[in-house]
């Protein structure tokens, strides 16, 4: 799979005017969330990593699971399974054991590191640099300091030296409350007693995808998507292919559940702002960057996509 075929078929405009439901009226750890996901995220997407890391021997998918993986150290395949969540672990193991069999953990991460924030300087080069380094301290005093427990990816990502620079240290900053959100997920979803195929279906509804395309995209078979579907439904969480009243109401939960695990962080990013107009300033500032990282196609514009992770 390379970066081609992914362009092909994950950069989708979305018709004008079309929102996901729960980027509308949302908490601060939600818009936090939403601001920076192409941030977070350029290292997947931008074409000079891609690139980068092709030149290495990695195609686009063997690139995402190796760097990812590779924050957690040099795991063994259930390890990544269990920390990525809602992938297909057969997939995931085949990908990960040709990916870090391709390259030494070293010089990924450190290519990985160059190439992005060679990228993201590139997509932000009319941006204030003052301003980028502002956010990018407040941002990470937030996520330095926040709870690690149960948290690998996070954890191990806070482990690694952060870059020199505001645009590095944004991009770092922006990856670690990335990585703090995914796994504090994961861990309520778990509790709620969901399988990763559930975690899918119940997210992509609740984005506004139609259902199974999510889920297929971390390569769940049909027949097993159709199984949780059924499984769903028994519990009284489908009404046909949508959300029932009671499935919405559960999945509400479960985000609300994400967003008080990240209390800590989002206090701080209110405590490094002087008022709650600067926090707005922020998140607007986060988004409008993210908005560049869109232009410079380095994240999909589907904005289901966006809220979907």
């Amino acid at each position: 799979m390379n970066r081609a075929e992914v362009i092909a078929t994950a950069f989708v405009p979305t018709p004008a005017g079309v929102v996901s439901p729960p980027t509308q009226d949302s908490s601060a750890a939600r818009r936090l969330r939403d601001a920076i996901e192409p941030i977070a995220m350029h290292s997947v997407w931008c074409e000079g990593t891609s690139a980068r890391l092709g030149a290495l021997g990695l195609d686009f998918f063997e690139s995402y699971v190796t760097c990812r993986a590779s924050l957690l150290g040099e795991p063994e395949p259930g390890v990544v399974v269990a920390t990525f969540a809602v992938f297909e672990p057969t997939v995931i193991c085949a990908v990960y054991e040709a990916g870090r069999s391709k390259c030494g953990r070293a010089e990924l991460l450190a290519a990985r590191d160059e190439s992005t924030i060679a990228s993201l300087s590139a997509a932000l080069n009319n941006v204030d640099t003052e301003r980028v380094g502002t956010v990018a301290n407040v941002l990470l005093d937030a996520a330095m300091s926040a709870d690690g427990t149960g948290r690998p990816l996070f954890s191990g990502l806070r482990d690694q030296p952060v870059p020199a620079g505001a645009i590095g240290r944004l991009w770092r900053a922006c990856e670690l409350i990335r990585e703090h959100r995914g796994d504090s997920h994961v861990a309520v979803c778990v509790a709620a007693g969901l399988s990763p195929v559930a975690m899918n279906i119940l997210t992509e509804l609740w984005v506004g995808m139609p259902i199974a395309t999510y889920s297929a995209s971390r390569f769940w078979s049909l027949p097993t998507i159709e199984a949780t579907c059924e499984d769903l439904r028994s519990r009284g969480w489908l009404d046909g292919d949508q959300l029932s009243a009671a499935g919405r109401t559960m999945r509400d939960q479960i985000e609300s559940a994400t967003d008080g695990l990240q209390g800590s962080i989002i206090d701080s990013v209110v405590l490094g702002c002087s008022d709650d107009a600067a926090v707005e300033g922020l998140i607007n500032d986060l988004a409008d960057w993210s908005q560049r990282c869109i232009d410079a196609n380095a994240f999909p514009p589907d904005v289901f996509k966006r809220a979907a992770g």
